[in-house]
């Protein structure tokens, strides 16, 4: 059975959180400050030189209020989640909870698909010019395609492929060629794939934060998880399987090191392969999977054993991509070029590098600045020696590890727009971050902390409570949803 490290330390029911409802009300205005400020600097950009190619910058969408088909159900789970989320998170067995958050996160990502309704939400998605579905009939010979996948690469070569076949290794693509051979053909069933298996990476993050920081702050987040607005994302295009694989290597090497488990560290590994084979950028998972190494050090006893298997599965997926023919190396240098043959090559990367995290802001709402500002509370009151408790550093750094991924992406020059799908396998990591503010006050006779969720947040002390955080994390999707149409 797998034990996750202890949450508290003994005796002792309050955080080690530095609170401050003030400072988290500041935290959220400086990000709603920064997408206002992308909003009107991009419009203008746009308005003048055309050099952005996004209708409403920093998001890849264009202005378009409607209604459809998906707004009740989508206003339902909305309501419901944030009426009976906190309880039920506080309440359930474990093995309850992540089932239900499961079942949860995909009807509301399904609902806000269904937005736009089920052609032009769901089942329309990937069969687009530029998307998977449109070369299928090229791989009938896999071997061959695979062989000769990096020759149609650049813009000038013979028959090239669409932008998203060439901007991710095959096994991208070869996931709905085998959907199509199994008789799961189409664009509906292609859509309903990526909506089933990317809500499971709601499942994984919690798995992964209560093996390496405790079930207190495990349940704390998993409201947040489940109504965050990246499902607007996570609804319309194959990044949330991507986000998914990545999400589950990163859970279960977290179960590895906490249960010394070689068959799970050899699960992770073989998941981590199949991610960097998915999409390029995933090879920036591995800073996540350092911090899960860093945080599990205390439960392994001899970490060699763990590190065979992992990094024999790891070898799984790139051992039989390249004994087909395909060289993931050439397939990347080649696809820098083609990058920059695009539009890649016009967007003006001193405007993306920073309104690139204004789209995050937009993918994890204004709770989770609330939780980054506290997670940076943490790590600085630990560095000064606070007694913050162990549990919270440990979230606060794989937190941490996430948003430095997510920098390293950004300052690549590899990431200018569209980052609300294509950092999705890195913005739920920065979810969690919500569990601090569930959390009771360091200090005085405060409620235990599951009274506390189950009473929607701590006492109102000049910051809201955590339904009003949850309230705000579905206005915002079902704004963005209802106000613009996404191209993803």
């Amino acid at each position: 059975m797998i034990r996750p490290l202890p949450s508290t330390e003994p005796g002792t029911e309050h955080s080690g959180v530095p609170r401050g409802p003030g400072r988290d009300l500041c935290a959220a205005g400086a990000a709603v400050l920064l997408v206002t400020t992308a909003v009107l600097v991009g419009r203008h950009i746009q308005g003048t030189s055309r050099t952005l190619f996004a209708d409403w910058p920093p998001l890849l969408a264009s202005w378009n209020p409607h209604l459809g088909p998906g707004t009740p159900a989508a206003v339902l789970v909305a309501i419901a989640t944030v009426a009976y989320g906190p309880v039920l998170a506080a309440r359930l067995p474990w093995r309850a909870l992540l089932p239900l958050t499961w079942g949860t996160a995909t009807a509301w990502t399904c609902s806000l698909a269904l937005v736009d309704g089920w052609q032009r939400g769901i089942a329309g998605r990937l069969t687009t010019p530029h998307e998977y579905l449109q070369v299928i009939d090229r791989f009938h010979d896999i071997p061959a395609a695979l062989r000769g996948f990096t020759r149609h690469i650049l813009l000038g070569s013979p028959d090239h492929w669409p932008a998203h076949i060439a901007g991710h290794p095959p096994a991208a693509t070869l996931t709905f060629v085998l959907l199509d051979r199994i008789g799961l053909r189409g664009g509906g069933w292609a859509g309903m794939w990526c909506i089933t298996v990317g809500a499971t990476a709601c499942v994984a993050v919690l798995v992964a934060v209560r093996a390496l920081a405790g079930e207190r702050l495990a349940r704390g987040a998993a409201p947040f998880v489940v109504l965050a607005p990246a499902a607007v994302w996570m609804g319309t295009s194959a990044d949330a399987y991507f986000a998914a694989v990545a999400a589950w290597a990163v859970a279960l090497l977290a179960l590895a090191v906490t249960g010394r488990s070689p068959w799970w560290a050899g699960a992770s590994g073989l998941l981590f392969g199949l991610a960097c084979y998915l999409s390029y950028g995933l090879t920036l998972v591995a800073l996540i999977a350092a911090a899960v190494m860093v945080l599990g050090r205390h439960g392994i006893r001899g970490r060699p054993a763990l590190l065979v298997p992992l990094l024999a599965g790891l070898a799984v997926v790139p051992t039989a991509f390249t004994l087909a023919g395909f060289d993931w190396w050439e397939a990347y240098r080649l696809l820098v070029t083609r990058y920059h043959q695009g539009v890649g090559g016009i967007r003006p990367y001193g405007y993306w590098v920073w309104a690139n995290l204004a789209c995050t802001v937009l993918v994890t709402g204004l709770a989770t600045a609330a939780g980054l500002r506290r997670t940076g509370a943490v790590l600085l009151r630990r560095r000064r020696g606070g007694t913050g408790q162990a549990a919270e550093a440990r979230l606060a750094l794989l937190v941490s590890a996430a948003l430095i991924a997510l920098l390293i992406a950004d300052l690549s020059g590899m990431s200018k727009a569209e980052t609300e799908r294509i950092w999705l396998p890195f913005t739920l990591w920065l979810l969690p971050a919500c569990a601090f503010l569930t959390l009771p006050r360091a200090s005085g006779s405060s409620p235990k902390f599951s009274t506390l969720l189950e009473q929607g947040g701590p006492p109102r002390a000049g910051g809201p409570p955590v339904r009003a955080w949850l309230t705000a994390q579905a206005l915002l999707a079902l704004l963005l949803n209802h106000l613009l149409l996404t191209r993803w």
